[in-house]
């Protein structure tokens, strides 16, 4: 199955600044801002057998803000894990801790690595330039992190790296920026690079509609680049796999490259793409509709 086990880490703290955050377009859902919630372990054991009897290998940690800032709740999560034995372990972030402040996060790296069989860390990113990244990341900073020396530093602790880009107008928006931002994953040897169209949940289900409005008016793709990334990609890499929810991953010149969205209701009543386990001990199949719990 190509469904995610998804686990909500940390709170609504974050250290970056994006203009189309998630968080803020969609419902809290028991998420605090401030200090992380006591998490409710019992359903979340259940949470993790519910994940494996339907099927699912890969488990993701995120948050609706930034996990690392509270890295001992990833530990915690990962050594309640570990007797599930899942596969493939990784961690959304925006690697911003973890490239300011190195020697802290090397001991974190080390036990995820091993007792925690953490396997991939996911990068956030906009663009392949520092600039570009710094404007949507850390605006309120003069530069941006040195995502270069970060993804050597992720190498050197034995993880996998995935570039996980989205794609805005002005940004990565042309099948030439696509190329280009292809060639940047393989000159840096990350071994998986996503990309996908920023999106907004619907106005019914938007917290903050003044977020969604920003993103569908400024940001969000037309359809003509989303059409001219498609046949760049499809003219110049090789289809591999097409994953149940559509996503399509091919070898772009020897580079892992997978095409996405950010959708997380499909149209199948029969598939469920994601299970996200909240602290609370709320497990949900949608990131915006409330009405998806499950648990």
């Amino acid at each position: 199955m190509d469904g995610i086990f998804t686990i909500i880490a940390g709170s609504e703290v974050c250290n970056a600044r994006c203009p189309f955050c998630i968080s803020k377009m969609t419902q809290p859902l028991g998420v605090p801002l401030g200090k992380p919630p006591e998490v409710n372990w019992r359903n979340f054991h259940k949470a993790c057998h519910l994940a494996q009897v339907n099927g699912i290998s890969t488990v993701l940690i995120t948050g609706k803000g930034e996990p690392t800032l509270f890295p001992s709740q990833i530990s915690d999560f990962l050594v309640a894990m570990n007797r599930y034995d899942f596969p493939l372990i990784e961690l959304q972030t925006n690697g911003i801790m973890m490239a300011k402040k190195p020697k802290e996060y090397s001991q974190y790296l080390k036990d995820w690595y091993g007792c925690g069989g953490m396997t991939t860390i996911a990068v956030s990113i906009v663009h392949y330039e520092p600039e570009k990244n710094r404007q949507i990341y850390l605006p309120y900073q003069k530069d941006y992190i040195d995502l270069k020396a970060l993804i050597e530093f992720l190498h050197g602790h034995g993880l996998s790296v995935r570039l996980t880009c989205t794609m805005l107008k002005g940004f990565i928006d042309s099948g030439e920026e696509v190329a280009n931002l292809v060639s940047f994953a393989r000159e840096n040897k990350a071994e998986q690079l996503t990309i996908r169209p920023v999106n907004a949940p619907k106005e019914e289900a938007s917290r903050n509609e003044e977020v969604g409005v920003l993103v569908r008016r400024d940001m969000m793709l037309a359809e003509d680049q989303i059409v001219d990334i498609k046949s760049m990609i499809a003219g110049r890499a090789t289809l591999i796999r097409t994953l149940s929810y559509g996503a399509q991953i091919y070898d772009f010149g020897g580079q892992n490259l997978c095409l996405s969205n950010c959708l997380t209701v499909e149209g199948s009543s029969n598939y469920v793409r994601n299970f996200i386990f909240f602290q609370d001990g709320h497990i949900r199949t949608s990131w915006d509709l409330p009405g998806s719990i499950v648990l």
